[in-house]
Formats: C-alpha cells, sequence, structure tokens
C-alpha cells in the first residue's frame, strides 16, 4: 500500500523543510511514501485542488476537529487497510492556513486530528511524517517506537 500526503504549499520555514526532507528520506527506506504540493490558495480552491489530486484514495483530512487517535491506533488502521486490498493509496491532505471545507471533510473517509490544538499547518505536516515513520518502525519491527 502507497501512502500520499498531499500539502498547500511548499513549506516557507526553514526548520520545517529540514524536518519534511528528513523524515522523507527516511520513510524512503521504509515503503512508498509520496510528497505532493499543490499550490496554495483560499480554502476552497485548495480544498478542491486536494480532492482532486486524491482520486480513487483511501481519504484522510488532517483536522483538529477529527479524531485524535494514538500512535498504535494508528498503526493498526493502516495495518488494517492494508489487508483490505481494495486500498492501493491513503492519501492524507493537509489544507493550508484557512483549513479545509466542510465538503472536503464529508468527502474524506477519515478525518484525523494529530492534536486538539490548532497547528501551523506547516508544523502539521512534519508532525504527521514523524507518525508515518513511527507507525512504519512499528510494522517493520524496528526500535523507533517505545511504548
Amino acid at each position: 500500500m502507497n501512502v500520499r500526503m498531499i500539502v498547500a504549499g511548499k513549506p516557507a520555514l526553514g526548520f520545517v523543510r529540514a524536518g519534511v526532507e528528513e523524515y522523507l528520506k527516511r520513510l524512503a527506506r521504509v515503503g512508498g511514501y509520496e510528497w505532493v504540493v499543490v499550490k496554495a490558495g483560499s480554502s476552497e480552491d485548495v480544498s478542491a485542488r486536494l480532492l482532486q489530486r486524491s482520486e480513487g484514495c483511501w481519504r484522510v483530512a488532517l483536522d483538529e476537529r477529527g479524531e485524535g487517535p494514538s500512535t498504535r491506533v494508528l498503526a493498526d488502521r493502516m495495518a488494517a487497510l492494508a489487508r483490505r486490498g481494495d486500498v492501493k493509496t491513503i492519501a492524507f491532505l493537509i489544507g493550508a492556513a484557512d483549513g479545509h471545507t466542510p465538503q472536503l471533510r464529508e468527502a474524506c473517509d477519515w478525518v484525523l486530528s494529530l492534536s486538539p490544538l490548532t497547528l501551523q499547518h506547516e508544523l502539521a505536516a512534519v508532525i504527521l511524517l514523524e507518525q508515518l515513520y513511527r507507525v512504519a518502525s512499528i510494522h517493520a519491527g524496528m526500535p523507533y517506537h517505545r511504548d
């Protein structure tokens, strides 16, 4: 199963760019991960672009109003999706500063919260990448994650 992270705009913050590069490098060693950038803009425009680029994927919207699972629950859910056989790609959707439209959230299969706090979207991208690496390490039996 492939994982696609679709984000609005390239990171402007240097430490975020470094974090994205680091975790994409780590993820490249453990599976099929793809980083896709769509043009930033209004919430409506970005949401439309995110939906278009995630067509045919099992969609996960990152939004503070979503479900806030533990890392183990996220790992279990991703493993269950991989076992289903009909899910070829999971797409994690990160909007711009104004967030997602209600229509995008409704079109997604899951609305996921990384924190009950509102996170700046670039920071959310790094946190997501770290969690995906942590999930991959759990699935591979690597010692990165400790319960």
